[in-house]
């Protein structure tokens, strides 16, 4: 079952994210605080996947108005090439939809090869001609 994210999802999602080999979870940004003050400003478009009453997925999504973001997409090992990962882009995207956000970009390592694999198979393309920059 996929479902909106709330901030009682936070500590198996956090011991989700810290599962996932390859993952950068920063201290302030992905803490309960960060977190919390993230899902109040994107109440409607963050995702669980639930199985079995354990958090198994879970997804960031927010935007700012003009363009969604995806961050933390992740779904447990165990859990993989059962569609979860999809289902999971399907209610962020239809929740940006729904409040009129049609550009979506994310982040994936280069190193994340199945990261990588996954998103080249729903269609997502690589954008080489930017750079990204952090403070």
């Amino acid at each position: 079952m996929v479902r909106t994210m709330t901030i009682d999802d936070y500590e198996e999602v956090s011991l989700l994210w810290h599962k996932i080999k390859g993952f950068s979870i920063r201290s302030i940004d992905d803490s309960r605080e960060g977190v919390a003050r993230f899902l109040k400003r994107n109440p409607d478009s963050s995702v669980v996947a639930v199985e079995d009453s354990r958090v198994v997925g879970a997804i960031l999504c927010g935007h700012d108005g003009r363009r969604g973001c995806l961050y933390h997409v992740c779904v447990h090992e165990d859990y993989r090439k059962q569609g979860i990962g999809q289902k999971m882009v399907e209610a962020c995207l239809a929740a940006l939809k729904r409040e009129h956000v049609n550009k979506v970009n994310l982040i994936a390592f280069k190193k994340n090869d199945i990261g990588n694999h996954f998103w080249q198979g729903m269609g997502w393309t690589f954008r080489d001609q930017i750079h990204s920059l952090w403070s």
